[in-house]
């Protein structure tokens, strides 16, 4: 069964980093973009960052640029998303989706195959 698996999530303190993943299984994201969204409670899912099909093109929410960082890895099926700098309101459920265009966009519409999603907590 096709899915992806979003791991690394957890308690962090402020200032503190993390690294999330992103694995395929059952099929191969090689030709596809990926995106990275995060959803907080009572709030809509937003697109934190994308990455194109071979990693030459990466999209950033404008709050999150310059501390995160998405990157892939093909041989190994898996997206990444580091995270640095840290704060209360980066709080959320983080997800991976495959972009159903092939092109990186910001309307979750626009993806499928989510993931389950991983906790993020940013807390002192």
């Amino acid at each position: 069964q096709a899915q992806l698996v979003e791991s690394g999530g957890g308690l962090v303190q402020p200032g503190g980093s993390l690294r999330l993943s992103c694995a395929a299984s059952g099929f191969t994201l090689n030709y596809d973009a990926i995106g990275w969204f995060r959803q907080a409670p009572g709030k809509e899912r937003e697109r934190v960052s994308c990455i194109s099909s071979r990693g030459g093109m990466t999209y950033y929410l404008s709050s999150v640029k310059g501390r995160f960082t998405i990157s892939r890895d093909n041989a190994k099926n898996t997206v990444y998303l580091q995270m640095n700098s840290l704060s209360p309101e980066d709080t959320a459920v983080y997800y991976c989706a495959v972009s159903k265009t092939k092109f990186c966009s910001s309307d979750p519409r626009n993806f499928d195959s989510w993931g389950q999603g991983t906790q993020v907590t940013v807390s002192s």
